[in-house]
């Protein structure tokens, strides 16, 4: 199931399912394409993972093997969805796209075991993470460089984890040009382990999101800019970049 939030015509917020280019909700039915994509879920927090890739981390500079995931935290003020604008700070030299697997968390999760972990994610979804990397690198909580608003594009879905294959490909698209690529098998820390990390941290509740970080190539962006992050068995999550 890939379950979608929407605005109608009347500007209601609504849930329903997406099924092939329809969205079914209620009695009603609704061409995709003709409504407002609203994120699809409201989280109260989302938990990102830095340096989730190997390849990322050599390409920052780092060669060492985390011991266990590597964690900030982007507020709700930070998410957007499909089609919404990516607006670049003012006066920012380098502002840069990441793609990653987003993970939604479906019941409230507490100090779970990685064997349990899956019982509580409702899906997934497409997560853009912009940086900020004028800021980041003068900050050590990251919150100028990561938090700001609307830096963290979602969506357009959530697709339940058995739309997902375990090799599930995710590609990120600059200006129609791929500049990332990797899968789900090429984390350093897997989806059952990342939860449960987090759950003995932070209690996660229905509709957060953990970020699971981006692989190799991330690039800048620029006013003007078109940038698609397309995760398989979820769909395709596109926004445009403005300058502010």
């Amino acid at each position: 199931m890939r379950t979608i939030r929407f605005r109608d015509e009347t500007g209601i917020a609504r849930n329903g399912e997406l099924v092939e280019g329809t969205i079914e909700a209620g009695n009603r039915t609704y061409d995709v394409e003709s409504v407002e994509t609203l994120p699809p879920c409201e989280p109260t927090k989302v938990v990102c993972q830095a340096g989730g890739y190997m390849d990322h981390r050599e390409e920052s500079g780092f060669e060492d093997l985390p011991e266990r995931p590597e964690l900030f935290l982007k507020g709700p003020n930070c998410v957007s969805g499909h089609d919404d604008a990516i607006e670049l700070p003012p006066g920012k030299d380098l502002v840069e796209f990441e793609a990653e697997f987003g993970i939604v968390i479906g019941t409230q999760c507490r100090d779970v075991d990685a064997d349990d972990a899956m019982a509580y994610v409702e899906g997934f979804t497409c997560v853009n993470d912009i940086s900020n990397r004028d800021d980041q690198a003068e900050e050590r909580n990251w919150v100028r460089g990561k938090a700001f608003d609307g830096s963290l594009p979602i969506g357009p879905v959530i697709a339940t984890p058995d739309e997902v294959p375990d090799d599930a490909t995710l590609q990120l698209r600059h200006n129609g040009e791929v500049k990332q690529e990797t899968t789900r098998e090429m984390m350093i820390f897997s989806v059952p382990e990342l939860v449960a990390d987090v759950s003995r941290l932070i209690t996660l509740e229905p509709g957060d999101v953990i970020a699971t970080g981006t692989p190799y190539g991330p690039d800048a962006l620029s006013d003007g800019d078109v940038v698609e992050v397309e995760f398989e068995g979820v769909g395709t999550l596109r926004n445009h970049v403005t300058s502010r």
